[in-house]
């Protein structure tokens, strides 16, 4: 039996999660459920199902060499599912959805507020027919407040939730981070607190309903930069690459591209001042302790940049690692998935895709390495309904 077909054997075999979401959020956060083990259904509309099956190209070549209609956006967030297609809008449709959470332990959503009680699908109807249930909604703004009728984007999260204040040149345009980072970071903040409400449920028999939002998920991961602002009064400015607290902790040019140099205390200063050449600065009473170097950032780094323009990138970044002091140099993708170390640790897979021209699709691999109950990669992304006469039989009993 290939591997991607054993049972599963993960954390949460055992768990069914009622997937009801679509774009990226959340159907991260049940790919995530599903990689620990959890029996994951995703629930689409009858025809073109989850919106992101569209968002390409690129899409999964097939056979004959046209595309497949499934994205890679699609593919990134969806392996480890089964796939029903049901109408909720239809009684009937809505009615199955409710005997199908019945029979599960987790649902998760990420419909507007209120958007699923004209279906009966909301969180107390589905306690009604399962007590213990644990119901986590994901919206972009939460269920209560002055903005919680707004629709949740991860753009508006990461422009609402103030990091696109900090990302970006100073004198340039605020900047949003080149992937969904508020969708992916709140779908992580509701994994864990479905774990939790799980461990509760475990202890109590009790259910839940988990509100999370994008906006408070964005919000909390300010972290630094946060809680700077609420000790000081100021409001943190956009560096580019420099870091708000750490000198130097940057990205500076170098005579044959761009590296890293990630200086974390006094004693590695001084051997990187020594690795260039400049092991004056180490003793200059301006850059001798970190808030001296923070004080004087405008007069340090000019002197770095001026030097590390004359070397190497590949000298400068195996130099740092000969005298311990952290930095590294900045792969394109292509060079992330090329990276032994990335190899070695299993970050990129390959699971069988039937229907595609080579029988298989690359995905990225989880980051949770267990010593007993390892992830694994079960399911390829399905499509859409291809799963749904044998989820209503298996869990319905119907044929």
């Amino acid at each position: 039996m290939a591997e991607q077909e054993k049972p599963a054997q993960g954390p949460l075999a055992g768990i069914r999660v009622l997937d009801l979401s679509r774009i990226l959020a959340a159907p991260f956060a049940t790919q995530y459920l599903g990689d620990l083990g959890a029996d994951v259904i995703k629930v689409e509309r009858p025809g073109r199902g989850d919106d992101t099956r569209a968002w390409g190209p690129p899409f999964v070549p097939g056979e004959d060499g046209k595309p497949t209609g499934e994205s890679a956006y699609y593919l990134s967030a969806n392996r480890n599912k089964r796939s029903i297609t049901i109408d909720m809008a239809d009684p009937k449709g809505a009615e199955t959805i409710r005997r199908l959470a019945a029979k599960c332990d987790v649902l998760v959503e990420n419909f507007k507020v209120g958007g699923l009680a004209k279906y009966g699908l909301d969180y107390e109807s589905i306690r009604a027919v399962n007590p213990s249930i644990v119901y986590l909604s994901i919206t972009g703004f939460g269920q209560t407040g002055p903005n919680a009728h707004r629709p949740g984007y991860d753009l508006l999260a990461q422009g609402a939730g103030g990091i696109m204040s900090l990302t970006g040149e100073p004198e340039g345009e605020p900047m949003k981070v080149g992937v969904g980072i508020a969708d992916i970071m709140c779908g992580m903040y509701g994994v864990s607190a479905l774990l939790a409400a799980l461990l509760h449920r475990e202890r109590t028999g009790e259910g839940q309903h988990i509100d999370v939002a994008l906006l408070d998920t964005q919000v909390s991961w300010l972290v630094n930069e946060g809680v700077n602002y609420l000790l000081s009064g100021e409001a943190p400015k956009r560096r580019g690459n420099q870091h708000p607290n750490i000198v130097p902790y940057q990205v500076f040019e170098c005579a044959d591209g761009h590296a890293i140099v990630a200086v974390g205390n006094d004693a590695q200063f001084a051997r990187f001042a020594e690795l260039i050449g400049l092991p004056e600065l180490a003793e200059d009473p301006r850059f001798i302790r970190n808030s001296d170097r923070l004080a004087h950032r405008e007069a340090l780094i000019p002197l770095l940049a001026a030097r590390l323009r004359e070397m190497p990138k590949g000298e400068l970044v195996a130099g740092m690692e000969r005298v311990g002091v952290p930095g590294g140099e900045i792969n394109t993708i292509p060079e992330v998935f090329a990276s032994p170390q990335v190899a070695a640790r299993g970050m990129k897979i390959a699971m069988d895709y039937p229907g595609s021209a080579a029988g298989k699709v690359d995905l990225i691999g989880n980051p949770v390495k267990f010593s007993r109950t390892p992830v694994s990669y079960r399911r390829p992304p399905p499509r859409c309904g291809e799963h749904t006469d044998e989820i209503l039989r298996e869990l319905l009993g119907e044929e």
